[in-house]
């Protein structure tokens, strides 16, 4: 046609011009922006919503052009959003789960006609998400959904979930906490970050487009962390779950600290993680692996490069090769330049050499550089600093590797490069990270279960694991709200003094001994707590009060044994806790006399808790070899790995009901999944737990791995929550204990089980200590789960 020119392939590749974009039928992001005049509001009760006489705030792209802006929701409209959220609740809950399974179908079908619009929005907004993973985890909770009842039987709802990420988390995330609590019969809340504020709109548009019932999905905008403590101030949040940058995750936890809320935490923002290249690896394929993972646009983690010393050479002259194709990467501004350079000088200061790919520039870019030779303890590897860095390290051994994969505080992922799959296995299962890969990038699918290991979080997200975050079990009650109260934090333990026996008193009285570090120790002279019986009366005995010291060294006893214990194949761990059952049966009056002296229990009910409590630990030996984790159906080429390990040391501060059953339920948790527990009694009634001390010395565990340390609540509470090598808490106690905890346990952060106990018997919200569903609920408490991805051609 005249006119015209028409280009032949060979012009297209010599240009190498970008072909016409590609045309849809559908809205595109910026139409549907302009649709609401670039000003959006909250999305509430199944509607946008844009009161009078609010604030706003401007979402701007990376050009620092704006984009929209949202509205800033105050306490008014947190109210609106609260009551609908309860009615949201109440319809989407009563739905059957074929219904809410299709729901979340349509949605994916919808994604399939819209989903150009939300990639489009997410690039827009710097929350770079692509329509096939927002598709593919719809299609993943809606098999969920349908299974629900199937999958997690004696669970149900929680009620209405908070979800709140960071401004810097990705849709993604955001997605990945809100899709399965849905699937799971809640209503969700969402506070989105101020990225991931657009798309959050934008899908909550499509939710109800597709027969989710108004209320069972809202967003609320405009705020910080602070909007986030604002909205689980209202008593119809049942639970609040955060994924994000660590530091709003410390000022999430210490804002919502005496609420009665379980806050669960997923700081996957800016974790340190290791890339391992052993000899037996590919290099050509690791090294290409490693500069599309260390180099991308936008990185959720800052990585570590190890590399054996044999193949260093090789390693650094394909480095070499391949970064020269490299282009600079631009840094956020000039503050951000200034850090990358301070962390360049001063590894280049401790004996690092520089690799990269072209010369610097003087403008706001800067080259990726490989940091070769950086000494493990250097800040370019502990604390990174923003900006393309990639610090190398090497080692000699399987060892050496292990330990440098396991140097930072973060356990999020790691990469290992071999071809040696016994090498790749057992490397997987030495490092304390929640999701490994083996020779291939990092791979994201809601199959996989995420867990963060030591200072990387507090729960799982993703897998049929991540489920339970959002449900409880059937036989609980809900546990009542709090209001936080005036706590001098400092001076909490400091209140109360100890009680000093005098020795006249002490040579009258029965002297009881707590379990530290494998020994029965006894009260010598100095402070004491008085054994009494249920609702007063004369002494019993006196036993020790212990303190910091008593918790330091049973901690340092058990990090000794608890990596051998976890180390036992489970039927040999099975082994030892019959045993412990053993144990118990042959003192079974003495148990049940101190039921008796403690509670006032006729013999004939203490008889039968000592029975349960010996099936109870029968129960547990059974656990021992009977869950295991899997493999996983993921959709690539390969096989997922789902594998539950243990979480270290637990600490418990066991309950005033139920003494020796609960104590055992605890213990037996705790030991079928390979931890070591130090176990505070109540110190209103700590005879029981005082017995088994007897049996614990008597049997074949290792000395140090159970540790029972007597004395006041508060200041043992205290030494527990400021252990940093404690993992977990689980602790029944006072409002005010739990708030200490919740509020001081985020450095590093600690998995928490809290339990109020508010009435003068001690109960605390009706837990029935003898029914079966018990053992799945603790044994979840006590293992995190680690997910391994080895890819096949």
């Amino acid at each position: 046609m005249a006119g015209t020119t028409t280009k032949t392939v060979h012009d297209i590749f010599q240009s190498m011009e970008y072909g016409p974009a590609a045309t849809s039928s559908t809205a595109t992001a910026r139409a549907w922006l302009e649709s609401h005049s670039c000003s959006l509001g909250l999305f509430i009760a199944g509607k946008f919503v844009r009161p009078l006489d609010r604030q706003t705030r401007s979402m701007v792209d990376s050009k620092g052009a704006v984009v929209c802006s949202t509205v800033c929701a105050l306490q008014a409209d947190i109210s609106q959003c609260a009551s609908s959220a309860v009615e949201g609740f109440e319809a989407w809950s009563g739905l059957s789960c074929y219904q809410r399974s299709k729901v979340l179908l349509r949605l994916a079908s919808a994604l399939g006609q819209h989903g150009q619009s939300v990639a489009e929005l997410c690039d827009l907004c710097g929350a770079s998400c692509s329509s096939s993973s927002l598709v593919r985890l719809l299609q993943y909770y809606s098999g969920s959904a349908q299974l629900r009842d199937a999958l997690v039987a004696d669970w149900t709802p929680l009620g209405v979930v908070l979800v709140t990420v960071s401004d810097d988390c990705t849709f993604h995330s955001l997605m990945l906490k809100v899709l399965p609590a849905l699937a799971m019969g809640n209503s969700v809340t969402v506070v989105p970050g101020q990225s991931t504020a657009p798309p959050a709109l934008l899908l909550a548009q499509l939710f109800t487009a597709a027969g989710l019932p108004a209320g069972a999905l809202n967003v609320l905008t405009g705020g910080d962390v602070s909007l986030a403590a604002d909205v689980a101030r209202n008593s119809s949040i049942a639970s609040v779950t955060y994924s994000g940058n660590k530091q709003d995750a410390v000022k999430l936890c210490k804002a919502t600290a005496g609420m009665g809320l379980p806050v669960c935490v997923s700081p996957n923002i800016g974790a340190t993680c290791p890339i391992i290249i052993f000899e037996s690896a590919d290099i050509n394929s690791a090294v290409d692996d490693v500069l599309e993972t260390a180099f991308k646009k936008e990185k959720e983690a800052h990585w570590v490069l190890c590399v054996q010393e044999s193949i260093l050479d090789s390693v650094m002259a394909y480095l070499r090769l391949r970064m020269a194709a490299l282009k600079c990467v631009s840094l956020p501004g000039d503050g951000v330049r200034v850090l990358v350079e301070t962390a360049v000088q001063d590894a280049q200061n401790k004996g690092a050499t520089l690799v990269q790919s072209c010369a610097v520039p003087s403008s706001t870019q800067y080259p990726p550089t490989v940091l070769c030779g950086a000494a493990p303890s250097s800040p370019c590897v502990v604390t990174p600093s923003p900006g393309p860095l990639l610090p190398l390290v090497t080692f000699r051994s399987h060892a050496e590797a292990v330990t440098l994969g396991n140097h930072s505080p973060h356990g999020q992922v790691a990469c290992i490069w071999t071809e040696d799959l016994t090498l790749a296995l057992e490397t997987s299962k030495s490092l304390s990270v929640g999701s490994v890969w083996v020779n291939s990038h990092p791979l994201s699918d809601p199959c996989l279960p995420v867990s963060g290991h030591k200072d990387s979080g507090t729960c799982t997200d993703g897998g049929q694991e991540g489920l339970y975050q959002f449900l409880r079990p059937s036989s609980s009650s809900v546990l009542p709200r709090a209001s936080p109260v005036a706590l001098d934090y400092a001076k909490f333990g400091t209140d109360a003094p100890p009680v000093i026996i005098p020795d006249e008193t002490a040579g009258t009285l029965k002297s009881y001994a707590h379990l530290v570090a494998g020994k029965a120790c006894k009260l010598e002279s100095g402070a004491s707590v008085v054994v009494r019986p249920q609702g007063g009366g004369d002494a019993l005995g006196y036993c020790p009060d212990g303190g910091q010291k008593d918790v330091r060294n049973a901690v340092e006893a058990a990090v000794k044994v608890q990596p051998g214990w976890m180390k036992k194949s489970p039927p040999a761990r099975a082994q030892h806790i019959l045993s412990l059952a053993k144990g118990l049966e042959g003192k079974r009056q003495e148990l049940a006399a101190s039921i008796c002296a403690q509670t006032g229990l006729p013999m004939e009910e203490a008889l039968m808790e000592v029975e349960l409590s010996i099936a109870r630990l029968g129960d547990w030996a059974a656990y021992c070899g009977k869950v295991h984790g899997g493999t996983l159906p993921v959709p690539q080429a390969g096989t997922g790995l789902s594998i539950p390990e243990a979480m270290g040391v637990v600490g418990a501060v066991l309950p005033d009901e139920h003494l020796l059953l609960s104590t055992v339920t605890l213990l037996g948790a705790a030991l079928a999944s390979g931890n070591a527990i130090v176990m505070v009694p109540s110190p209103e009634y700590p005879l029981p737990a005082l017995a088994i001390i007897q049996v614990l010395l008597s049997s074949d565990l290792p000395a140090g791995l159970v540790n029972i340390i007597t004395g006041r609540r508060d200041p043992l509470t205290k030494a527990l929550a400021n252990h940093s090598v404690i993992k977990a808490i689980w602790y029944w106690g006072t409002s005010e204990g739990c708030q200490y905890l919740q509020h001081t346990c985020t450095s590093p952060l600690k998995t928490l089980r809290l339990f109020c106990q508010t009435d003068k018997d001690g109960k605390h919200g009706g837990r029935d200590w003898t029914r079966p569903s018990v053992l799945e609920e603790f044994w979840r408490n006590a293992v995190q789960w680690k997910s391994v991805w080895i890819p096949t051609a």
